[in-house]
């Protein structure tokens, strides 16, 4: 049984001027109340509109293809046991091509089998990243050579993001959308 829900959606009855306002911006972007890491932010209108923008950023105006952006993301809400997180991305993984064994087995904590190189190269490059918190030159130069100096900076920004999102929601105990597709690592 999933602990209770810390931060709860704010009914918009009970939002101050501050929240109003940020959640009337959220749902002119999204047409929908502040849900998911948004609805505990919404606790701090100011961060919640920072952190969201540079979310957009990195999902909507990247370097990576969909489907590795995808890829990265699973690997940090597996790294974090973020429920929710991964309830959202494995779906949107899948619908960018990547494949049911791959997301099988990012939800196990392996690497997977049968990637493509520049799944493979994402893959790692996050994996050390998330090890490490670092690259080696090596993989910095791999990242550099297929993604530019572009990719060198926003793959850790998104693995930073999706990170930060992970730690928001873990803090609120947020459920999963959905049925939780990962099983528990010790805490």
């Amino acid at each position: 049984m999933a602990a209770p829900d810390r931060l709860p959606p704010i009914p918009p009855s009970a939002y101050d001027q501050a929240q109003a306002e940020a959640a009337a911006e959220f749902r002119a972007r999204r047409g929908a109340e502040p849900f998911g890491p948004y609805a505990p932010l919404l606790r701090s209108p100011a961060v919640m509109r920072d952190v969201e923008a540079l979310g957009v950023r990195m999902r909507h105006h990247s370097c990576l293809s969909e489907d590795l952006k995808e890829l990265a993301i699973c690997q940090v809400a597996r790294a974090y046991s973020q429920q929710f997180e991964w309830s959202v991305h494995a779906r949107e993984a899948e619908k960018a091509g990547v494949s049911r064994a791959v997301i099988a087995a990012l939800a196990e904590g392996r690497r997977p089998d049968g990637m493509s190189a520049d799944e493979a190269l994402i893959h790692d490059a996050v994996a050390e990243l998330l090890s490490t918190r670092r690259w080696s030159d090596t993989t910095y130069e791999r990242v550099v050579a297929r993604h530019g100096e572009r990719g060198a900076v926003e793959i850790p920004t998104l693995v930073g993001i999706y990170a930060l999102l992970a730690l928001v929601l873990n803090v609120a105990r947020t459920p999963a959308d959905g049925a939780e597709g990962l099983a528990r690592w010790p805490e």
